[in-house]
């Protein structure tokens, strides 16, 4: 049997913004930065090596997150020295 009208829509779900992880608003910039940099660099360090225990398509893909990261530290590591060049 045909339902004669549709559905009605549904009321949109607002969620709470959790307090569980925050940032302090009083850590400036370049701590920021130097926190991101250092978070990639070990999340390209644990990609590349968990690829080690895959094979085929997983291991290519886990590879080519592993390379997103690598360049996303990149990123982050011109940004700090552009804040503070060691030359």
């Amino acid at each position: 049997m045909i339902k004669p009208t549709p559905n009605p829509p549904r009321q949109p779900v607002t969620h709470k913004l959790g307090t569980m992880f925050v940032i302090a608003p009083d850590i400036d910039t370049e701590t920021l930065r130097a926190h991101a940099c250092e978070s990639l660099a070990s999340a390209s360090v644990m990609a590349s090596d968990f690829a080690g225990f895959l094979q085929g398509s997983q291991r290519n893909t886990l590879l080519g997150i592993a390379q997103v990261i690598m360049l996303g530290e990149l990123a982050v590591n011109r940004a700090l020295d552009n804040l503070d060049p060691q030359d």
